[in-house]
C-alpha cells in the first residue's frame, strides 16, 4: 500500500474541503489513489461541504458551559435559524462549549483538539456536520474566563436548550464570600450584561481608541455651541460622564431594578456576604454580530430571472 503522507492527505483536503480525518481515511481505503479517494469522499458525502464553504453563515447558536469557577463561550454558526432547531447540531455545540473550557479561549486550540467519541478532530467533525446537515458552518469564535476564588455567572438569552442560544454571557466575581451566596448576584448581573451590552467593567478598562474618538466627537460639538474654550472642557468632560455611564458596566444603572449603578448593588451585596467583590471580566456574545448578512431582494431576483 502506498504511503499515505500528510502532504497528500493535505491535497486531498484541499481538493475536497473535507476534514483530515475523513481524507486519511479515503486514502487508505482507497491505496493512496487521489482521484479514487476523492470519488470515496463523494459518496460519502463529505466532499460536498467544500461547495457550501463560501455561503454566509450568521445564524446557528451561542454555547455556554460552566465548570465551577470555570466558563466558557463559543459561536458556532450556520445559514439558517433553522439549523440552530436541530438535535444534532444542538449537541455538537453543546460539546464543543464544554471542550471549550479547556482551550483557554484559543478558538484553533479548540478546533485541533479531539471530538469525543468520533476519532476526529473538533474542526473536522463539524466539517463531517457539513455534510451531514448540509448548510455552511463555522466555528467563529470562543473565550473563557475563571476566578482563583468566587463564581462564574451565565445567562442565555433565546434559549433553544440548556446553555444554548442566541446571546450568551459569564460573569467572573472574585471573592472569598460563600459561593452560594454569590451565584443569584452572578446570575443577575449576566442577565444586566445581555440587557445593557456594557463595553468594559470600569473607565480604566475602556478602549483608548474608542475614548479618544469619543472625546474629539464631543469636543467638535460643543466648539459649534460658540461658547469660551474653557466652557467647552466642561461641556466635554461632562459628556464624558454620561459616555462613562453608558458603556462602563459599574457605571450602568442596574436593569433589575432600573435605580441604582451596579457598582453600588455589588457594593451592598458585598456588605452583605462579608467580603469584598469584584467583577474581574465578562463576555457576552451575541448570535452573528459583525458579520454581514447578504439581504435578498425577492423582486428584483424574479424579474432578473424573468428577463433572461
Amino acid at each position: 500500500m502506498a504511503e499515505i503522507s500528510a502532504a497528500l492527505v493535505k491535497e486531498l483536503r484541499d481538493k475536497t474541503g473535507a476534514g483530515m480525518m475523513d481524507c486519511k481515511k479515503a486514502l487508505v481505503e482507497t491505496g493512496g489513489d487521489m482521484e479514487s479517494a476523492v470519488d470515496w469522499l463523494r459518496k460519502k458525502g463529505l466532499a460536498a461541504a467544500a461547495k457550501k464553504a463560501g455561503r454566509i453563515a450568521a445564524e446557528g447558536l451561542i454555547g455556554v458551559a460552566v465548570d465551577g469557577t470555570r466558563g466558557a463561550v463559543v459561536e458556532i454558526n450556520a445559514e439558517t435559524d433553522f439549523v440552530g432547531r436541530n438535535e444534532t447540531f444542538q449537541g455538537f455545540v453543546s460539546t464543543v462549549a464544554g471542550l471549550a473550557l479547556g482551550a483557554g479561549g484559543d478558538a484553533d486550540t479548540l478546533a485541533q483538539g479531539d471530538y469525543p467519541g468520533s476519532g476526529r478532530s473538533v474542526g473536522d467533525e463539524l466539517t463531517h456536520l457539513v455534510a451531514t446537515i448540509g448548510e455552511n458552518m463555522s466555528l467563529r469564535r470562543t473565550n473563557a474566563i475563571s476566578v482563583g476564588s468566587g463564581v462564574i455567572g451565565s445567562y442565555v438569552h433565546s434559549a433553544q436548550a440548556p446553555g444554548l442560544g442566541k446571546i450568551g454571557v459569564l460573569v467572573a466575581l472574585e471573592s472569598t464570600a460563600d459561593a452560594a451566596a454569590l451565584a443569584p448576584l452572578a446570575k443577575n448581573l449576566a442577565m444586566h450584561v445581555a440587557a445593557a451590552n456594557p463595553q468594559a467593567v470600569s473607565r480604566d478598562d475602556v478602549d483608548a481608541s474608542a475614548l479618544d474618538r469619543e472625546r474629539e466627537i464631543l469636543a467638535d460639538q460643543a466648539r459649534a455651541s460658540g461658547k469660551p474654550d474653557d466652557i467647552i472642557a466642561k461641556m466635554v468632560e461632562g459628556r464624558l460622564r454620561k459616555y462613562y455611564e453608558e458603556v462602563c458596566l459599574l457605571e450602568q444603572t442596574y436593569v433589575i431594578d432600573g435605580e441604582s449603578s451596579v457598582g453600588k448593588v455589588i457594593e451592598a451585596a458585598a456588605k452583605d456576604a462579608g467580603a469584598p467583590v469584584t467583577v474581574t471580566g465578562f463576555v457576552r456574545y451575541a448570535l452573528g454580530e459583525g458579520i454581514e448578512k447578504k439581504t435578498e431582494d425577492f423582486a428584483a431576483e424574479v424579474a432578473k430571472t424573468a428577463g433572461g
